[in-house]
């Protein structure tokens, strides 16, 4: 008999109410990060502001400097011979206290409420944000301000990435978890193109206001996070996802440790609780030294070192080299470096679904790298040919250096945060998430900077040193990539069908023997 439901009770009952609740979490945790980008990218922005060419500028009447000083213009003390080295130092500030901090937000991260610790982070964040901003409107000139406002935005930075990737990982498994990331993590993108904008805005008048708007932005962002995040499927009578790729009868196994009642959180099952022999106690949460001995931990952060590496010094010194290579302006420059982006939003998404498809983390990681190298090279020598050769080697150079950069720092390190020699304890995702970061943030501080030393010597150099880099990357999954060959022979070998694809079956790092 054909159904006489409505058409909008069809579509509510088509999606369930797990669903409504992932969804909304993941749509969330995308914007929480993409504000704490969008706060990131205003320094880029203004840095032309602060240090101009005042001879095209019309100078105020009222102005105060004399007719030879030819920095009126310019924002003191950016104003000196030596402003690019200064602005290195700020952007150096941030990054290296985010690269310290990272390791440290994982611990307490573990150890707090992921809704209020997340939360905090970002009101700090966007008080840090309009602070550098209001500098300009309290008339500072100091350097120690803007170096010391960098630093904490930088340590508070850290509590975003930490909190949204273990917040993603409680709610969705294994099996589609790197498709499901590759998309989520655009919002890196996304953010900047929002700073970008929201920053251009005021550049050119109250350049404060570039900060102060974002920074606003972001605080509101935390407030409502602390209004309506979940930390856990649980919390809201929702079924936990299945993770390490598990078959679904082995969740009602009592003898699972990740299916006792002490695994369930008070969500009213009052029955079960009765049932149980004793008080239930929550595992205790992870260490740093705990953390490194899970398999592939310790691989996969220093292969982000590396990849990261590479990453950043496009990211910083793409619209350069591009303006000084191909003779294009700075805003065609940095109009055309965005097409790296766009790559790199394909290229996240292609590895999550190569590698949810396959269950290769680290063959997937490992063979885009290999492709990065001579694609590098090509675009070095045959890239600033011509726009269409311009256009199309970006956006292959952007998927193939930041496919692997996006899911080693989403799907990978969720899927170890949640590795099954952890026996059902939960409470190591943010501290591993806090460790393979924080190793890619150092490389993310070394890139541009060995890129500043290198340049002077010509651009070939520095591609040289980017190859080297994306090399290495790829020589330290070696030992996990041959894990998993070894895993998909032994899989075939037992019949478990003709198709790669059925491995999902088995754990991400199997004991092969």
């Amino acid at each position: 008999m054909r159904s006489s439901l409505a058409p909008g009770v069809w579509f509510f009952r088509a999606f369930s109410r797990d669903s409504w609740f992932r969804g909304s979490i993941l749509l969330l945790t995308f914007l929480i990060y993409t504000c704490y980008h969008m706060s990131r990218k205003p320094i880029s922005v203004v840095k032309s502001r602060l240090h101009q060419n005042c001879s095209e500028q019309i100078k105020p009447i009222n102005d105060t400097h004399s007719l030879n000083d030819t920095t009126w213009c310019s924002w003191a003390p950016f104003d000196k011979d030596n402003y690019k080295e200064l602005l290195a130092g700020v952007d150096n500030a941030f990054l290296v206290a985010y690269a310290i901090g990272m390791f440290i937000s994982g611990v307490f991260g573990e150890r707090l409420p992921l809704r209020y610790y997340l939360s905090a982070g970002m009101l700090l964040s966007g008080l840090f944000t309009s602070l550098f901003g209001l500098g300009y409107f309290w008339n500072i000139h100091e350097l120690w301000y803007f170096v010391v406002i960098q630093v904490c935005n930088g340590l508070v930075q850290t509590t975003g990435w930490p909190s949204v990737v273990t917040c993603v990982g409680n709610w969705f498994g294994k099996g589609k978890r790197g498709f499901i990331m590759g998309i989520w993590n655009s919002h890196t993108s996304v953010g900047n193109i929002l700073g970008s904008l929201i920053a251009g805005i005021w550049v050119n008048g109250q350049w404060g206001l570039s900060f102060v708007v974002p920074g606003i932005i972001t605080a509101i962002m935390g407030v409502i996070t602390f209004l309506f995040l979940i930390e856990h499927p649980e919390d809201v009578d929702c079924s936990p996802p299945q993770h390490h790729g598990e078959p679904a009868e082995n969740q009602d196994n009592p003898e699972d440790p990740g299916n006792s009642p002490c695994s369930i959180r008070d969500s009213g099952l009052e029955t079960v609780a009765k049932t149980s022999k004793g008080p239930c106690e929550e595992p205790a949460a992870i260490d740093f030294f705990g953390a490194l001995r899970i398999p592939g931990v310790v691989e996969f952060s220093l292969c982000l070192l590396f990849a990261k590496l590479v990453s950043y010094t496009f990211l910083y010194w793409l619209p350069l080299y591009i303006s000084n290579v191909a003779h294009f302006s700075a805003k065609e420059a940095g109009d055309l470096s965005t097409l790296f982006d766009v790559g790199g939003i394909i290229g996240g998404i292609m590895a999550g679904l190569i590698s949810d498809y396959t269950n290769g983390r680290a063959t997937t990681c490992c063979v885009m790298l290999i492709l990065a190298a001579p694609m590098m090279f090509l675009y070095n020598y045959i890239g600033q040919d011509g726009i269409t050769s311009s256009i199309v080697m970006l956006i292959i150079c952007g998927g193939l250096v930041n496919g692997p950069y996006a899911l080693i720092t989403t799907a990978v390190s969720a899927d170890l945060g949640t590795h099954k020699s952890l026996k059902g304890n939960a409470k190591a995702l943010s501290t591993v998430t806090a460790i393979i970061d924080g190793t890619g943030s150092i490389g993310a501080a070394l890139g541009p900077l060995l890129a500043g030393l290198i340049s002077p010597t010509g651009w070939n150099n520095v591609f040289y040193m980017l190859i080297s880099a994306d090399v290495l990357a790829c020589l330290l999954l070696c030992r996990l990539v041959y894990k998993e060959i070894l895993a998909w022979k032994v899989s075939l070998s037992r019949g478990s069908g003709s198709s790669v694809v059925l491995t999902h079956q088995r754990p991400y790092f199997p004991q092969v023997p």
